[in-house]
Formats: C-alpha cells, sequence, structure tokens
C-alpha cells in the first residue's frame, strides 16, 4: 500500500481491521489465509453486523464497509501474488454506507460566540482561536490543518496549501483576512515562545515545542463548543459543516464548496444542499398559504395566483373521481 503511494493513516487504519480480522478467525482456529472461505467471511460480516460497542451501539454501517474493504484488499493481493489459488473475497457484498446529514450545523451567530471562548490573552488561548478561525475559514479537516506547516499559508494570495489531505491528495484553499490575522498574531506572539528545535516546521505547536495531536484538539474544541452555551455539540467537523452550510445558503455553486472540501465526488458535497434549507424556507413562507399563522389564507395572493389554486384544486379532484372510476371498472371486470 505504501509504494502505491496510500496515506499513511490510511495503511494504520486498514493494519487495525486486519488485525481484528486476524484476532477474529484466531479464536475459531483459522490460522491462514488458504482456510478462509467466503461462507467465513460473510460469518464476520453477520459478526460486525450484530457487534455491539462498550455504550451498546452498533456499528455504523460505514464503519463495516471500512473494516470489509480491507479484508477484500488483503485478499486480492494475495491471489494477485499467487499466496492464494482463489479470491474468497472477491463476490463479498459490501453493506451500503449511506450517507448521514450532520447532526449539528452552526448559524453564523453560533459560530462567533464559539470562536469568542478562548481566552486571547493566554497563549495556547490565541493558538486555539487561530486553529478555530482556519478550520471556519476554510472547512479543513482537523487533520489538514494540523498538517499546515508554517510556510503553507500565503498571506498575499490569501491561499492555504493542504499537502496532507484525505487520500493523500493536495489541493489550494482560499482563507479570509480575519484568519489570516489570527494566524499572523499567532506566529508573532505566541509560537516564538512555544518553539524548541527550531527546524520543527508544523504551524500549531503545543506547550512543548511538538506538533499537536489530533485527540488532544478535538478535546479542547468541544469544550470550548461546551461552554459557548449554544446547546449543540460537536468539535472541530462542525466548523467544517458550518463553513458549506453558510456558504450553499450565501449563494455558492456547489461545485466550488466541493473544491473547498476537497470532495472527489459531487455527491458528497449534496449532502449540505439538504441541510442548507435557507432558501427553500424563504419561497415556503413567501408562497405557500398556510406558512403563517394567524394569516388569512387569501391574504397576500393575487386573484391569478387564487385561480390558480382553484384550477389546481378542481384538476386534483377530476384526477381523483377518474382514479375511482379505474378502480371500479377493473373490479367489475374481475
Amino acid at each position: 500500500m505504501g509504494v502505491r503511494a496510500h496515506s499513511p493513516r490510511y495503511i494504520t487504519t486498514a493494519k487495525k481491521h486486519l488485525a481484528q480480522f486476524s484476532t477474529w478467525a484466531e479464536t475459531r482456529s483459522i490460522t491462514r489465509p488458504e482456510e478462509v472461505t467466503k461462507p467465513i467471511l460473510e460469518r464476520y460480516q453477520r459478526f460486525l453486523f450484530h457487534y455491539r460497542k462498550p455504550n451498546g451501539k452498533p456499528l455504523a454501517y460505514g464503519t463495516q464497509h471500512g473494516r470489509l474493504v480491507a479484508i477484500r484488499g488483503f485478499f486480492k493481493w494475495l491471489a494477485k501474488s499467487n499466496a492464494i489459488l482463489w479470491n474468497p473475497a472477491s463476490d463479498l457484498e459490501l453493506p451500503k454506507k449511506g450517507r448521514r446529514l450532520p447532526h449539528h450545523v452552526l448559524n453564523l451567530t453560533e459560530v462567533e460566540r464559539v470562536l469568542g471562548v478562548p481566552d486571547v490573552r493566554d497563549g495556547l488561548g490565541l493558538r486555539d482561536r487561530a486553529i478555530m478561525e482556519v478550520l471556519f475559514g476554510t472547512g479543513m479537516r482537523r487533520q489538514e490543518v494540523l498538517g499546515l506547516g508554517v510556510y503553507d499559508v500565503d498571506s498575499e494570495r490569501g491561499t492555504v496549501h493542504v499537502r496532507h489531505g484525505k487520500g493523500n491528495k493536495e489541493r489550494y484553499v482560499p482563507i479570509g483576512e480575519r484568519a489570516l490575522a489570527w494566524i499572523g498574531k499567532y506566529l508573532d506572539v505566541v509560537r516564538p515562545e512555544l518553539t524548541v528545535d527550531g527546524s520543527e516546521e508544523a504551524l500549531f505547536l503545543t506547550r512543548l515545542g511538538r506538533p499537536m495531536n489530533g485527540d488532544g484538539l478535538t478535546e479542547r474544541v468541544r469544550g470550548y463548543v461546551n461552554e459557548s452555551g449554544i446547546g449543540k455539540k460537536g468539535s472541530c467537523h462542525l466548523f467544517r459543516h458550518s463553513m458549506a452550510t453558510l456558504m450553499l445558503e450565501g449563494g455558492a455553486d456547489v461545485r466550488y464548496v466541493q473544491e473547498m472540501l476537497g470532495h472527489t465526488k459531487l455527491e458528497t458535497t449534496q449532502i449540505y444542499t439538504q441541510v442548507s434549507i435557507g432558501k427553500l424556507r424563504e419561497v415556503y413562507l413567501r408562497t405557500h398559504p398556510a406558512a403563517n399563522l394567524g394569516k388569512p389564507m387569501s391574504n397576500g395572493v393575487s386573484q391569478g395566483a387564487g385561480a390558480m389554486a382553484e384550477d389546481l384544486l378542481v384538476a386534483l379532484a377530476e384526477e381523483a373521481v377518474e382514479e375511482d372510476a379505474a378502480v371500479a371498472n377493473k373490479a367489475q371486470e374481475t
């Protein structure tokens, strides 16, 4: 996988999934690849489906899909390398991943409340404020932000070079003046105090002068979200969801949002079109006669619109009569 330029993180995840399958197989006295058959893999798939985490919840279909993809890739490689005679996973049906809508999305007021929580008089608080400004200003993933180097931010062009994107892909994304201002303040005031080794290129550092850890950042941002009192849960990805939704509500073309987020498929970005219902609600309130409580349905409706509504009702009634007649005729024929 390394030779084929897969990212180190993806390789680590695949090794973890294969180790889990290996442990499951060994407990059933299956210790060699040639002993694995399609029915055994299907049995493992059922095991993943029925498995319950310590909190009692099942594995998400996306998680099940990811674990089985690693196994399928492994047996494909074994067959290709002639280590086994045939690939038992070639016809394995994977579960559909599905696409879930974001649980929480922040409006602009809520974003400002969260951004205002860190104490910027403290060095680490100022650093965290700069990180959250980048998360919201660019929509970058957590690991992409933590993978930024000092020279990846171009303040003159107003861009950020994402070198370690998902799937080891690179891209450039625009960044606003506000986020650049906070980065500049962090670079001028805080980072020189955190730097221990002058050769360290990571932009955001811990108090020990090392690159930040993803889990640690998640906990800090989650704390700021909870402390803001907005009543919503989330962490770093919350800013990504909110940025995409607010841009679409502001009139951005979904293809440009796709470029910003680094999505390979447009369908992934279109999830946010289902969340950004601001425009749809605006049209609904303006056109639906029953949208406003206490407002007579005739108010605000032109004579032309009223006539069109009556014609529609007549057409629907005639359609219903025709359907009833067709059902009656079919019953008589029977």
